[in-house]
């Protein structure tokens, strides 16, 4: 009885220290009011700028990662953002070949998970082709207030995330800067796949079980004014 209780604080140990920790805990509630877009408006630059995306099995193991693209606006005033929006297109993501193993996933490729996530199943992107984020509120970030994975983080961002006609507000850090005509925003947060209701079949389903149901996003913005 001792022995299989020690397997089993064990098991949990090791579940609990594989969990990803790649991403700022993005802080959720309803959706809140669109900041309006006052001052400059920076128009993003799709070739320079990179969402990426990683999600895991159950425990943190066997990670998938991959891109999407996206496009989209941010405004300023005196090199502080007053607001933004950014269109995901989802029919774009792609999964990096390097996280998919064949030999160790039942002969699947990348292109089948890429293929598998647009469908019904979890994104169904005939039906929902596009993801969106809205900026609701921009503050100085206060380290007095928690560490950040960010290095050097400036700012406390929140926005109207919606995916799949859902929309949850996500508050995560972010390093924002200015340089001439050009703005640069970088954040990496993690959010819950279930607050949007993606999932792998019906609740219960053992499959969708075996995927964590964090996922870490990478955000590395950089955004043009050119007026």
């Amino acid at each position: 009885m001792k022995k299989q209780l020690i397997s089993g604080l064990a098991l949990i140990l090791l579940f609990a220290s594989c969990q990803n920790t790649g991403g700022d805990k993005a802080k959720t509630t309803s959706a809140q009011e669109v900041t309006e877009q006052k001052g400059q408006t920076y128009t993003v630059d799709a070739d320079k700028s990179t969402l990426k995306w990683t999600g895991y099995h159950k425990g943190g193991l066997n990670p998938r990662y991959g891109v999407l693209k996206s496009e989209g606006t941010l405004s300023a005033e005196n090199n502080a953002i007053t607001g933004g929006t950014f269109t995901i297109d989802v029919n774009s993501i792609v999964t990096d070949s390097a996280s998919v193993d064949p030999t160790t996933a039942g002969g699947k490729k990348s292109t089948d998970l890429d293929a598998h996530l647009k469908s019904a199943d979890f994104f169904d992107t005939a039906k929902y082709p596009t993801a969106k984020f809205e900026i609701t509120k921009v503050a100085p970030f206060d380290a007095s207030q928690g560490k950040s994975v960010v290095a050097d983080a400036t700012n406390t961002v929140s926005g109207n995330l919606t995916i799949k006609d859902k929309t949850v507000n996500v508050t995560f850090p972010a390093k924002i800067t200015f340089n001439g005509n050009e703005v640069t925003f970088y954040s990496k947060f993690t959010i819950q796949r279930q607050d949007w209701g993606l999932s792998y079949g019906t609740e219960g389903n053992p499959q969708d079980w075996m995927i964590a149901q964090n996922v870490d996003i990478e955000l590395n913005v950089l955004a043009n004014n050119t007026k």
